[in-house]
């Protein structure tokens, strides 16, 4: 009897891409983040577009993906509410708090999380964690602000990094730096987002507390396990 190969993390992407589609509510507008695992999930929308009556998409690059398949993409200004927002994390608890931004979209994918009704995180096994902090927490910040946000976070313990692309600030979607913080152990992480939202300078912080998942897709090697919290 020969054992099974493993799944591949680009397999196990593919496979809750596909899962998400079960949330989806045909003539509704859906909400759609950023990253890798996004990226299959909006090759799986392909499938179903004509049940899709358009989107609003949290970054420049899915808005180019959804537009190339044929999905309307709306302005965040133009829609109440949204059914549900299906999105990655880079790391998700066992209550659905997560940590999200390693892709620079963050504030984006915080507003449109903030339209839906549900919040569907889409990740591999390796996302779930006991505790969050193990993954570098983004933070948008205003370039003035940068280096006195960073000493902040080292009142904390954090150790605030600025993010670079070809040896430069790396500047978002908005025209904002991100800091990534290493060296915090996220163990309240209501309590955290709200403190780190009150310093001057922040846009906004990756720990995603308040507009956490009702649902996670989760791929393992036995398939697709969905959470609910």
């Amino acid at each position: 009897m020969t054992t099974p190969t493993p799944l591949t993390q680009d397999e196990l992407k593919t496979l809750v891409g596909q899962a998400a589609l079960q949330f989806i509510v045909p003539g509704d507008i859906v909400g759609v983040g950023t990253g890798s695992t996004v990226n299959k999930f909006i090759d799986a929308l392909a499938t179903v577009k004509d049940q899709v009556r358009g989107a609003v998409s949290s970054s420049v690059a899915s808005t180019e993906r959804l537009r190339a398949i044929g999905i309307p993409v709306l302005d965040a200004n133009d829609v109440e509410q949204l059914s549900v927002y299906v999105d990655g994390a880079d790391e998700i608890d066992g209550q659905g708090h997560m940590v999200k931004g390693g892709g620079a979209a963050l504030t984006r994918e915080k507003i449109v999380a903030a339209l839906a009704r549900q919040f569907v995180c889409i990740a591999d096994e390796s996302k779930l964690v006991a505790t969050l902090g193990r993954f570098p927490l983004p933070v948008e910040v205003i370039p003035m602000a940068a280096a006195h946000i960073a000493r902040r976070f080292g009142t904390l313990g954090g150790k605030a990094t600025l993010r670079l692309k070809e040896e430069q600030p790396l500047v978002t979607d908005n025209g904002q730096h991100i800091l990534d913080v290493t060296g915090l152990s996220i163990t309240d992480p209501l309590a955290l987002e709200s403190e780190i939202n009150q310093w001057p300078g922040v846009v906004t912080v990756g720990i995603f507390a308040h507009q956490k998942a009702q649902v996670c897709l989760l791929g393992t090697a036995q398939g697709v396990k969905t959470l609910r919290y």
